[in-house]
């Protein structure tokens, strides 16, 4: 008897110690911090989560002591709680909450935890920024406009049930991603008692305003970036600093440059103003560095002259001699302290992991009165935790989740492009188990931009098709982010092209390690790597299928039917359509389809604005005319973002992993 019971006892240990693999419903219980603020002994920071119920991804406010101690929520419910930014004498707590429906202000006392919303916004708000003696709020808002009316309209009879009026739109840019066409109007600044009452708009035009915004030390002007130009509507990238008196209303201009100047920071003493910025080339691609001036706009320079990085994000130190920067290096999320003759020191290089289904860089962090450093940090193997710089990661959202389960390694991979030796960067997703003796099938995954780069990060898309017994490439091609600016300019006027090279060096090179099955390669990829995918199967047959993923593929039809379509026009091509639409018919993945073999599966959000499903329709409809095996996934509700919500997220990987086990991934013996 007492053998048995020993036994039985045993049973459930022997069941609860052996991990699962990571599986489509994990999706949902994944967590990740954001947005984390450093304050003395304690850090605040947004809590997000999956809500399984509305299909929606959540937020809270939580606080966990410097040490991980005293780790607890301050605000609760399946809302979206964001944004904390205390008081400049840490007795209260702003955030936005959307409890109400709408998104509000809320204050918080930290002593009481009593808590109330500072107004009735009938249009949300963002952008909230303390004034510096605390009296104040500013933040910015929706203003709707209406429409105007252009051919007069007879009233319709009392109770009868007319056809909606037509918009009538008389700019050329008239579409929003994630928005549609969205609603006619502006963003503008408002201000507001931090003790509640009634909010003041401070700015006003068809302009939008709003953003990063920083107040003048003595509470009476704010200073923020807008693009006020009279071009404004055909030159969207260029903007400048300015400031508005909140007595008179008189907005002035303190930068005038062509380019881009935003995110202004004042000086803890008030006399300069930190901010970001580039002269604008027309190139692809331009490195954002720091500039100061003082704040009546003199005394103009770049701090970060001569260096090639891309600056992310600023924030003064409280000595008004060095500022703290985020740049990426290498795929690396970097923070470091830069003085003010241009000395940097690196002070961490694990800034990231705010990205969920895909390995993106970027990643969130704050510095302190006293120099400490709070940040997002990322690892391959779990999605953002709080960090501070020289202690180390303070939290461990998802060790309830993680710890349990078996995830795919992963490991860097270098090699060189055929095209012309420039070097590569990638990464290689291993299956769980993996066996150093057998044959796996590899899916290329190729990430969007191109101004982007994917980095050593977790990607809940990427663990599902290891989980489901994929290798994994994914690689920082030519056109990426965090190598310089001749890097990401190598596609100027020149994509799809060379990245193909890249891209398909790195498959080599990984068939070369020696676990590759060579008839099992797969390709997929999204918005640009829909692009360069389909682009792919135009030029090789090597892939048994392809998932091409809100592609662009007919340049000739895409650049006017997308709301990208003056970047397109003006930084992607040499020239206009009209003037030259053999080179937009040549860098159309289209112009290729008639060599395409592979099966191909399309997939794109029926609300997509940036890359219209028209686009995925046309490559679709081509291929079911040559009889090549296909089919087109549409997304409903889903814009650019296809995979926001946590069911599209599953939807998108699950329709992808289907579409390669049914073309050979998945082996009848296994």
């Amino acid at each position: 008897m007492k053998k048995i019971l020993i036994i039985l006892l045993l049973l459930p240990t022997v069941g609860h110690a052996q991990n699962k693999p990571f599986d489509y419903m994990d999706v949902f219980e994944l967590e990740w911090a954001s947005d984390p603020q450093m304050d003395g002994d304690r850090v605040i920071y947004v809590r997000n989560f999956m809500d399984i119920m509305s299909d929606r991804r959540k937020s809270n406010i939580w606080m966990v002591g410097a040490d991980g101690s005293d780790h607890r929520p301050i605000t609760t419910g399946l809302n979206n709680n964001r944004s904390p930014r205390l008081s400049p004498d840490g007795s209260k707590l702003a955030f936005l909450s959307n409890e109400s429906g709408s998104t509000q202000i809320m204050i918080r006392y930290m002593d009481t935890g009593q808590t109330f919303a500072v107004a009735q916004l009938l249009n949300g708000a963002s952008g909230i920024n303390w004034s510096p003696d605390g009296s104040q709020i500013a933040f910015s808002a929706f203003v709707p406009k209406t429409p105007p009316t252009y051919a007069a309209l007879p009233g319709a009879p009392k109770g009868s049930k007319w056809a909606d009026k037509p918009t009538v739109y008389d700019k050329t840019l008239f579409t929003q991603n994630g928005a549609g066409y969205g609603s006619l109007g502006n963003n503008h600044i408002f201000v507001v008692p931090s003790t509640g009452g009634s909010p003041r708009q401070v700015t006003s035009g068809e302009f939008n305003h709003g953003g990063d915004m920083s107040w003048a030390k003595d509470n009476g002007a704010i200073y923020f970036s807008a693009n006020r130009n009279e071009d404004h509507v055909d030159e969207p990238q260029n903007s400048e600093i300015y400031v508005i008196d909140l007595d008179t209303g008189e907005v002035s201009a303190l930068t005038d440059r062509f380019g881009r100047d935003s995110s202004p920071r004042v000086s803890p003493n008030g006399e300069w103003i930190a901010y970001l910025g580039y002269d604008d080339v027309r190139s692809e691609y331009h490195n954002t560095h720091l500039y100061m001036m003082r704040t009546d706009g003199s005394d103009k320079r770049m701090v970060t002259q001569g260096m090639d990085i891309n600056i992310e994000e600023i924030q003064w130190s409280n000595s008004n001699e060095e500022l703290y920067i985020a740049y990426s290096k290498n795929a690396d999320g970097i923070v470091a302290r830069l003085s003010l003759d241009g000395e940097l020191t690196d002070m961490t290089d694990q800034r990231g992991g705010t990205s969920v289904g895909r390995p993106y860089g970027g990643g969130d962090f704050t510095v302190d009165d006293d120099g400490n450093i709070a940040f997002t940090i990322g690892s391959t193997q779990d999605q953002a935790n709080v960090a501070i710089a020289d202690i180390g990661q303070i939290t461990d959202l998802n060790a309830d989740l993680l710890d349990h389960r078996d995830l795919a390694s992963v490991e860097e991979v270098n090699y060189r492009s055929s095209h012309d030796d420039i070097p590569i960067q990638g990464w290689l997703m291993k299956p769980a188990g993996f066996d150093e003796n057998e044959k796996y099938p590899l899916i290329l995954e190729i990430h969007g931009g191109p101004i982007s780069h994917y980095g050593p990060y977790f990607a809940a898309e990427m663990q599902l098709m290891a989980s489901a017994g994929y290798m994994v490439l994914y690689v920082n091609q030519r056109g990426s982010t965090s190598y310089g600016e001749d890097f990401a300019n190598l596609l100027h006027h020149n994509y799809p092209n060379h990245d193909y090279d890249d891209v398909m060096s790195g498959v080599d090179h990984v068939i070369g390690m020696g676990n590759v099955d060579e008839e099992r390669l797969y390709i997929a990829g999204g918005s640009n790597g829909g692009i360069l995918s389909s682009w792919a199967i135009g030029k090789t047959d090597r892939f048994a299928a392809a998932a091409v993923i809100k592609p662009l593929t007919n340049w000739v039809t895409g650049v006017l039917n997308s709301a990208l379509a003056r970047f397109s026009l003006r930084y992607e091509f040499a020239e206009t359509l009209w003037d030259n639409p053999e080179e937009y018919w040549k860098r159309s993945p289209l112009s290729l389809v008639g060599n395409v073999t592979t099966p191909t599966m399309l997939m794109t959000g029926e609300e997509d604005v940036t890359t219209p499903i028209a686009e995925s329709e046309q490559y679709y409809q081509a291929l079911k005319l040559r009889g090549i095996d296909t089919i087109l996934v549409r997304i409903p509700g889903a814009g650019h973002g296809i995979a926001n919500r946590p069911s599209q997220l599953i939807t998108k990987t699950q329709h992808t992993i289907k579409w390669f086990d049914d073309h050979g991934g998945k082996l009848a013996e296994e």
